[in-house]
């Protein structure tokens, strides 16, 4: 009973009795009195539960449903002397669906396991003291502390400590990230090492993992079309199977008693052989195993998915990613990192790297611009401050300034004009230009252009080899620094220059003429957004704490990798696959069954097994969707 919870305990309970009972009464002999009361004790204790359903459904006017069914069937079997038939049936059927109970709680826990992120108290500092609260009495601009081993249960601002942080939960990914003060940190990450002071910037309604969490716990409400399906099918499928059991009794019986020749099927039957057959039909036409595997497995995908630090926003978004032939890219912060670095030197004649380099990085060494930190970032020398003097800075030029006493200057074509210099034309590089001059000498220019991200080569083939048939980049950037990211990735197209609305009227060319297949737009949330609504699905990458692309996208990335969306596009493939598998699987057993129960060649045990068996099988198949662990490979 390990592992069990109290009701599954309790019906383990029942079914031990009842099965100990059932035997003893069958190998006792003969006895000189009716033995429908004692069958009555083992029948009442494992079924009495199924029963009073099956009444108060009919009360409430839900007649069609597996407790009816299995009511109607047991007591049929009672009625025509079949007493430890009707126990058996009722018996199996119970056990059926002790496992169906178990695997299902087991898929739950699981998943539930899984999204267990958010602490309910945080420790705040407040008078000077450290007390634990409740994580919704804190106030934005109060100060909590986290604890090696502790979760984060708040956003907000390191303000002392450094340390390593576990992100696994929230991106799937097992590489520590770490944090110093000034750093932003997101609920749910588990801190590892030091000891962290962080102050609050989002109530815990808006944090992060209350956002992450809301998302899973409402994906079950948005039900894809096959879940639709199943539904609608099983609300005209019982009733229709129950009619045509009603007929396999009557039509027969009605021909026994009246017909002074009787057809040869009926030769030998009497009318309780076509009662009993149309009871066997009735246990065979539940549709459980459809009705409960197929939202479990979507359930499952949905969880597998969040593994990975994938949030699918409901079933309908899985379905719709398994049939995504287009992929359309932002590219700054999704294919790219979205930060300047130094991608090449070009010194003039006579000029070595290291000079023009250092020059570059020491005069722009006062500037927090951007392309200033590349600067520095690639040279990685000792700054000295004493070393430049008289800094003017030329707003939209660069910097001029005397470096050791020498006159120096960084900055765009128009600061080297304006010093009489003749430059190279550098309209054919793939970013942005930065020339410098020393003792009014051109030393040369570097080139500073985003960095695409160490996956995105491989996530391209990925796609291609799960069948997507068009990959597509969109960007305002310019066409120079388009094409060179696009070709080295491998793309298929892409459109430059473009501004957001633009961005848009190609995606719905794009949607014009997509064909069959679907379009997914993948961005990054925020600029994006309306991408994002249009595209038949829309992915945010990076997204993590982003309230736009939580609520644009249907499918989140909770880290940078652009290698996730093959792995989601895989698991949504599975997912569908398996759901196919239980649907087929499913009508093909309960079709053969019922032929063969309408021949009188199916005994009740093989009724029970197309029903409670099958669905046990369907269900133990919807729980592969929790493994994900071969697709990431």
């Amino acid at each position: 009973m390990k592992g069990l919870n109290k009701k599954e305990k309790k019906v383990l309970r029942r079914i031990i009795v009842s099965a100990v009972l059932l035997l003893i009464l069958k190998l006792l002999p003969e006895l000189p009195f009716p033995v429908w009361p004692l069958y009555l004790v083992p029948y009442l204790i494992i079924g009495y539960d199924v029963l009073r359903k099956a009444v108060l459904g009919i009360v409430h006017g839900q007649v069609f449903d597996e407790n009816f069914l299995m009511a109607l069937a047991t007591v049929g079997a009672y009625g025509t002397g079949d007493y430890a038939e009707a126990v058996f049936v009722m018996l199996f059927y119970q056990t059926g669906e002790l496992f169906q109970d178990v695997a299902v709680n087991r898929s739950r826990t699981s998943i539930s396991q899984l999204m267990d992120l958010r602490p309910d108290t945080a420790f705040v500092e407040r008078d000077g003291e450290t007390e634990e609260v409740d994580v919704e009495d804190v106030a934005v601009g109060e100060t909590i502390v986290v604890k090696p081993g502790q979760r984060v249960p708040l956003d907000g601002t390191v303000t002392e400590g450094s340390s390593s942080l576990d992100t696994a939960a929230l991106t799937g990914e097992s590489v520590p990230r770490d944090v110093n003060p000034g750093d932003e940190i997101l609920s749910g990450c588990v801190n590892q090492t030091g000891l962290l002071r962080i102050q609050v910037t989002k109530p815990s309604e808006e944090s992060t993992v209350s956002r992450i969490l809301e998302l899973v716990e409402n994906a079950g409400e948005r039900k894809a079309r096959s879940e639709a399906f199943i539904t609608r099918f099983a609300h005209y499928y019982t009733p229709s199977v129950v009619i045509a059991a009603l007929a396999l009794f009557l039509i027969p019986s009605l021909i026994l008693w009246f017909s002074p020749v009787l057809p040869g099927f009926l030769v030998g039957t009497t009318w309780d052989d076509w009662f009993h057959r149309a009871l066997i039909f009735l246990v065979i036409s539940c549709p459980c195993a459809l009705v409960i595997s197929v939202p479990l497995s979507f359930f499952g995908g949905i969880g597998g998915a969040s593994k990975c630090g994938i949030l699918v926003k409901g079933g309908n978004h899985l379905e719709d990613l398994a049939k995504v032939e287009t992929v359309v890219f932002d590219k700054t912060g999704t294919l790219t990192q979205g930060s300047f670095a130094v991608r090449e030197l070009r010194p003039a004649e006579g000029v070595t790297e290291e000079e023009l380099l250092s020059t570059a990085a020491l005069t722009e060494q006062f500037s927090d611009h951007p392309i200033a930190q590349s600067l520095r970032r690639a040279w990685q020398g000792q700054l000295d401050e004493s070393r430049l003097s008289q800094v003017e800075e030329a707003a939209g030029h660069g910097v001029k300034a005397k470096l050791d006493g020498i006159p120096v200057a960084v900055g765009n074509r128009r600061l080297m004009e304006e010093l009489g210099l003749t430059v190279p034309d550098t309209s054919d590089l793939p970013g942005t230009v930065i020339f410098a001059a020393k003792d009014g000498r051109y030393l040369g220019c570097v080139l500073i252009a985003d960095q695409v991200k160490p996956d995105a080569k491989a996530a391209i083939a990925s796609l291609r080899r799960s069948g997507v048939k068009r990959t597509v980049m969109l960007t305002g950037d310019a066409e120079a620094a388009a094409k060179a990211v696009a070709t080295e990735l491998g793309l298929d197209e892409y459109h430059a220059g473009l501004l957001p609305d633009q961005k848009v009227d190609r995606v719905e060319e794009i949607l014009a003429n997509k064909g069959d297949g679907l379009v997914a737009f993948v961005g990054d949330g925020i600029n994006d957004a309306p991408v994002l609504c249009r595209c038949d699905v829309g992915v945010a990458m990076g997204a993590l704490g982003s309230d736009a692309a939580i609520e644009a996208a249907d499918v989140v990335l909770m880290d940078d990798q652009p290698s996730k969306i093959a792995l989601a596009m895989a698991v949504a493939r599975k997912t569908i696959r398996i759901v196919h598998e239980n649907i087929v699987f499913a009508l093909a057993v309960k079709a053969i069954v019922l032929i063969l129960g309408a021949l009188g060649k199916s005994p009740m045990w093989l009724a029970i097994f197309a029903d409670v068996g099958v669905a046990f099988i369907a269900i133990l198949n919807a729980m592969r969707c929790l493994n994900v662990k071969e697709l990431e490979k």
